[in-house]
């Protein structure tokens, strides 16, 4: 592995840190530590801590801006050391897009105060958005990575009914993750004292639209599972090598996933929970785009076609 795949891996590495403390802004209420100010904190450029969140907060600052300081890092290194035509100049270019508007997008919850314990559709809106992004984001880096470590292009010539296979996972893992960033939205501002609260709260008709969406979210999560674990099976059984450990690898995040989702839900959402959530939440997502990467490469073919 040459030294830009290493470092494009450790970018990946940083980014998925750096969503992780988001997610700990959020749930320890942290959102509007640095007021209404941005991109300063409190209108200083180096802040006052004058309380615990404005601490959080402007650590999730610092860690936002050193990510997009690597991943400009990783597109002039990138764009000066691959040739025209590459894949690795696709990824680099998409990440810094994506990069930029995650940036924004933070900067707005800020401005519009979608922040503390601001309960509108907006911020619902908002946060869903905001989670479909990070995924996006974190495809064209992981993407940057595979192509640097040796994975071949991607097409979707011949390839038959992979590319909507894969597709259809890809967009169910995305919906899961935007009604789950709702989901520990609605935790967060409405949380339960007991199990059998919550269920009161989710069976409520008068409860707040946050409340009542967060029963969403488990039922998606079962149908996503269902599906990825037969695509998983049947992949399985038709390819080899390195996309058959990738398939088995997604099984078991999968697993991982769904035993932390259950934890989460009888511990009744603590911050450490909702964030083990979401680390395994990305790590789904990443071995779905790295399976699908495999699978669509320009050499990879099924083992019946490859005997054939």
């Amino acid at each position: 592995m040459n030294r830009f795949a290493k470092f494009a891996w450790g970018v990946v590495g940083w980014t998925i840190l750096n969503i992780l403390w988001g997610a700990f802004v959020r749930a320890s209420g942290s959102g509007a530590g640095c007021g209404s100010h941005w991109p300063t904190c409190n209108g200083e450029i180096l802040p006052t801590p004058e309380s615990i969140h404005t601490v959080i907060e402007f650590t999730h600052r610092t860690l936002s801006g050193v990510d997009l300081i690597l991943v400009l890092v990783l597109l002039i290194w990138g764009w000066r050391r691959y040739p025209k035509g590459n894949p690795v100049r696709v990824g680099i270019t998409g990440s810094a897009v994506l990069i930029l508007i995650e940036a924004g997008l933070g900067a707005g919850l800020v401005l519009l105060k979608l922040v503390g314990g601001d309960t509108s559709v907006t911020r619902a809106i908002y946060t869903a958005l905001h989670l479909l992004n990070t995924f996006i984001l974190l495809s064209f880096l992981v993407l940057t990575a595979w192509w640097a470590s040796g994975g071949n292009a991607i097409t979707l010539k011949e390839k038959k009914l992979w590319p909507l296979l894969l597709g259809l996972g890809l967009f169910g893992v995305a919906l899961l993750g935007m009604t789950g960033a709702i989901t520990a939205l609605g935790d967060t501002l409405f949380p339960a004292k007991s199990l059998a609260e919550g269920l009161s709260q989710d069976n409520d008709p008068n409860a707040h639209f946050l409340v009542r969406l967060r029963v969403i979210h488990p039922i998606i999560a079962v149908f996503v599972s269902v599906y990825t674990f037969t695509l998983v099976s049947y992949i399985h059984s038709k390819f080899g090598g390195v996309t058959r450990k990738l398939s088995r690898l997604l099984g078991l995040v999968v697993v991982a996933q769904l035993i932390a989702g259950i934890t989460n839900l009888l511990l009744l959402a603590p911050i450490v929970m909702q964030i083990i959530h979401l680390f395994m939440a990305d790590m789904v997502w990443i071995s779905y785009i790295l399976l699908a990467a495999s699978i669509l490469s320009i050499h990879e073919k099924p083992l019946t076609e490859e005997t054939a």
